[in-house]
């Protein structure tokens, strides 16, 4: 089991148009941050240099380049471990790691187990710890990522190990997509009162144009529908707009993963 103390300090960068990079500030390093998923520079050298932190290593989800962009030109600044997933696709990586095995930095007081998610790429990986869940694209609030490469069957499965994390975890994704989620989410369980509650919450947030995240795994639960794709209310809302009966989760999800696929 990963570490729960200390609390992690998290920034989030802003990239592209709607894309987070996370920083983690070292509990005992304290002018050291860690990177996720740089898929441009240019905003963390920035935010490196006004909060005058040092890079201190890089930790990457999956390959593709909204996520790992940046990893080239952060290396002519600074040389540090570059951590992420076994993918050839990810040249800067000099660190492996592999579902179950740990991500320890000792020296900077942070331990992470490695969890493998794939769906979204077959080689996805999130990094867990700390009280904290960095799992790219995944999961996002109240949705999940696309299946570029993987199936409903990994996609659901990883999305049910994530679930399975205690319910105060706090996930930080790599995208701002969580209005739009809830309006597809609110579509399929119309009757949710949580969801209707955490829409008003992120309506406001995005007015005040402040970061919905991080959410946490308690509240995904309840809100987001592709993590209860055994749950009755889903099932049916899934059955109904297919058309046809699904036989388990893995094919609720499918079908809610193709509705939201068309969903505007």
């Amino acid at each position: 089991m990963p570490t729960s103390t200390p609390h992690l300090i998290v920034r989030p960068v802003r990239a592209f148009s709607d894309n987070y990079i996370w920083l983690i500030d070292a509990p005992l390093a304290p002018a050291h941050t860690v990177v996720v998923d740089p898929g441009d520079a240019a905003p963390v050298i920035a935010e490196l240099q006004r909060s005058g932190a040092s890079l201190a290593a890089i930790l990457l989800t999956h390959h593709h380049p909204d996520h790992i962009g940046g990893v080239p030109e952060l290396l002519r600044h600074r040389a540090v471990p570059v951590i992420g997933p076994d993918d050839t696709r990810i040249a800067q990586r000099t660190r492996t790691v592999r579902d179950g095995e740990r991500c320890d930095l000792s020296e900077l007081g942070l331990s992470f187990e490695i969890l493998q998610v794939p769906g979204h790429t077959v080689s996805h990986i999130a990094f867990w710890g700390h009280g904290a869940l960095f799992c790219g694209d995944t999961l996002f609030s109240a949705g999940c990522g696309r299946m570029f490469e993987g199936n409903p069957i990994q996609m659901n499965a990883s999305l049910t190990k994530l679930r399975n994390l205690p319910p105060d975890t706090r996930v930080f994704c790599g995208h701002e997509y969580t209005a739009a989620n809830l309006r597809f989410a609110l579509t399929v369980d119309p009757g949710n009162n949580a969801a209707l509650e955490y829409r008003d919450k992120v309506d406001r947030l995005r007015a005040a144009e402040s970061p919905t995240l991080p959410s946490t795994m308690g509240l995904e639960i309840r809100v987001n529908p592709f993590l209860r794709c055994d749950d009755p209310a889903v099932v049916r809302a899934a059955e109904t707009h297919a058309g046809k009966a699904l036989k388990d989760p893995a094919a609720v999800f499918g079908a809610l993963r193709a509705w939201k696929d068309q969903f505007r």
